[in-house]
């Protein structure tokens, strides 16, 4: 499940613990609860946000086995960072030297596949709600996108691919398109329902943030 609420203590103390994740990280055999786990205290705690984006990209700077498996770990880390969160101006546009950098000394590399999707990613990156889920951190980590399924009134379930920044309003349009309901004079949205209630999803709203409580 994703994280819940949690104590913490000063910033200073909290950034040696992320250090330390980012340590174990690189060995780590299932890392997709640990990045969860960064990400959370990113979220909570956003002056760390900057001091994570810095700590990954010395982590993925000459590292001893480009490529290797914890090299990639580092590099998945960041593109959950990317999809997440914003770094400042003077972070970013270091960050985005370092993207350049590597694409240029490894070209058609896994390292240089995922520099590529940082980048595209942090063109759209507006800030999140919640963190990726575990099933979104899986499908970014493989630079892929999310199947969604969408139930609609009178008409079978839709399966709709989404990013981490595909909106609500986004979805609720492809699907009119693919339902032949462009020309109707009806308002389409789509609606998040649990077992407690039913509420519509505000259409900005990310999709990815909706599955996440859902997880």
């Amino acid at each position: 499940t994703a994280p819940g609420p949690r104590s913490y203590t000063t910033l200073r103390d909290e950034a040696v613990k992320l250090f330390n994740s980012l340590q174990q990280l690189e060995s780590e055999r299932d890392p997709v609860p640990l990045m969860q786990g960064v990400l959370q205290t990113c979220l909570d705690l956003p002056p760390l946000v900057d001091e994570i984006y810095c700590q990954l990209v010395k982590q993925t700077t000459e590292p001893p086995a480009p490529g290797g498996q914890g090299d990639l770990h580092y590099w998945q880390l960041l593109t959950c960072m990317s999809c997440t969160f914003l770094p400042s101006p003077p972070v970013l546009r270091f960050l985005r030297f370092h993207l350049d950098r590597t694409e240029n000394r490894f070209p058609a590399s896994e390292m240089a596949k995922y520099a590529c999707f940082i980048r595209e990613a942090l063109g759209k990156t507006k800030g999140r709600e919640c963190v990726p889920s575990l099933e979104e951190i899986l499908v970014l980590i493989q630079r892929q996108e999310m199947i969604c399924t969408v139930h609609c009134p009178g008409a079978p379930a839709c399966s709709v691919a989404i990013s981490s920044h595909t909106t609500a309003e986004e979805v609720a349009q492809e699907l009119v398109s693919r339902l032949g309901l462009s020309q109707s004079p009806n308002l389409f949205a789509l609606y998040e329902q649990s077992r407690r209630r039913e509420q519509p999803v505000g259409s900005a709203t990310l999709l990815a943030d909706v599955l996440t409580r859902f997880e």
